[in-house]
């Protein structure tokens, strides 16, 4: 490990205090303007091409007479392809270079979104759903393993806030959005349906970006010519210190064997799930449970759609900053996932009553959603940098399981009961599991 004493520029000091705090802090602001908001638009067009197909649900299980539990299949099914690609994906990143895989990637799954408008049957429904999420499947644990080239472990909580805020805000914009598009082009314009135009309209911006992305990005701090010497050297030397840090820690994992044998990793795996359980459930349910409550109209569903998502992105990034602000990281992860347990059951049990199903969605929609950035910082806590690329991808993959059950298990109980409320019980169960073994991670490994 390099120290603060050989690095040029630092001389012997900790470039997190001392004379060069003011040094490192300006080059933490640099390198968060510039990666980003041009990171946070790129996620934001990967979740609207991985759950737009919620919206076009409205239109497209009609105008090809598909049902219920055809549409959560196929929805679901963009995971399998996700969690068999996501370790090899993430690994290939790790040897190629962020900048080169992520532009790949995202002008692959960009082409295969936009060609959802061809589908006809259920057969192509699936395949096209299952190599969107096979070209998908090494962004988000990817830009998770980018993120700590550039910051370190006490900077990441608020970083992966601001990044995954995108989430809530594909939701915000999406959703009336969405809506806007079926209405607008309900009467065939072009020969093509309102669901086919959504398709092509949110697929077409990712390859546009994905090409952005090679010329854009850098692969490290190394290669960032926007950095003065001094700035790479201190930013170079506080991500070697908590590399240093968290190998001598209780608990660090450094090698794909050990990550394979580490029941933290398991567990934290499981945690992700039943995160994940509840994020798709809401991701492709909630225009449906929307429009159950007796809204027909698209751009009507699409506005409603947005309310949840506009606390989440508030609520998501106060969470962050109190996280960082107070080195604390498993209340702030236990206290959305209760929140989230609550509001889905509060939704259920008053399906029939507009303002408390929404005030219901709105609460589960903000937990559900800044569990996600408050999750990662766990793992990332203690996986040593050998480990990060495959130990990432892992968990993740493990997560992304919940993206195949969740929508498929709400779409089958939907179509055996007429009803949203047994699934909406079932995953306040899985979050209240995964609630409570968050606070079995201990305290030590990851408070930091």
């Amino acid at each position: 490990m390099s120290n603060a004493s050989n690095v040029p520029g630092i001389k012997g000091t900790d470039p997190a205090s001392g004379p060069h705090a003011d040094l490192l802090d300006g080059a933490y602001r640099k390198a968060t303007w510039r990666l980003i908001p041009f990171i946070f638009i790129c996620y934001l067009f990967n979740y609207l091409d991985r759950v737009n197909v919620g919206f076009a649900k409205l239109e497209m299980l009609d105008a090809l007479q598909l049902s219920e539990t055809v549409y959560g299949l196929g929805a679901g099914i963009f995971f399998l392809g996700y969690v068999a690609f996501g370790v090899p994906s993430n690994l290939i990143l790790h040897r190629f270079g962020a900048r080169r895989w992520i532009a790949v990637m995202m002008v692959a799954w960009g082409s295969l979104s936009a060609c959802m408008l061809f589908v006809t049957t259920p057969f192509e429904f699936y395949v096209l759903r299952f190599f969107t999420g096979v070209a998908e499947a090494g962004f988000f644990p990817g830009m998770v393993l980018y993120f700590t080239k550039w910051f370190p472990s006490h900077k990441r909580g608020q970083v992966m806030a601001l990044f995954m805020s995108a989430i809530p805000v594909s939701g915000l914009i999406g959703g009336p959005l969405s809506g806007w598009m079926l209405s607008h082009f309900a009467h065939g314009q072009g020969g093509m349906d309102g669901w086919q135009w959504l398709f092509l309209l949110q697929g077409v911006p990712t390859v546009l970006l994905g090409v952005g992305v090679w010329f854009y990005l850098n692969d490290g701090i190394k290669a960032a010519g926007w950095l003065s010497n001094d700035e790479k050297a201190a930013m170079q030397t506080a991500l070697d210190n908590d590399e240093a840090q968290r190998a001598a820690g209780v608990h660090a994992v450094h090698s794909f064997g050990q990550v394979l044998r580490d029941w933290h990793v398991w567990m934290l795996g499981f945690i992700y799930f039943s995160i994940q359980m509840g994020v798709y459930a809401i991701n492709f349910w909630l225009p449906s449970i929307i429009k159950a409550l007796g809204f027909e109209n698209a751009t009507t569903v699409g506005w409603l759609s947005a309310i949840p998502y506009l606390f989440a992105g508030v609520f998501m990034v106060l969470v962050g900053r109190s996280a960082d602000r107070r080195r604390e990281r498993r209340w702030h992860l236990t206290v959305p996932l209760l929140m989230a347990l609550g509001g889905l059951l509060l939704a259920a049990n008053f399906s029939s009553n507009t303002v408390i199903v929404m005030v219901g969605l709105s609460l589960a929609t903000m937990g559900a959603l800044t569990g996600l950035p408050m999750f990662w910082p766990l793992p990332a806590a203690f996986l040593g940098s050998a480990a990060a690329a495959a130990g990432l991808a892992l968990i993740n993959s493990m997560g992304q399981i919940a993206g195949f059950l969740s929508p498929f298990l709400v779409g089958w109980i939907k179509d055996a009961t007429g009803s949203t409320d047994v699934a909406l019980y079932l995953l306040s169960s899985v979050l209240f599991v995964g609630a409570m073994l968050v606070l079995v991670v201990p305290a030590r490994l990851v408070n930091r």
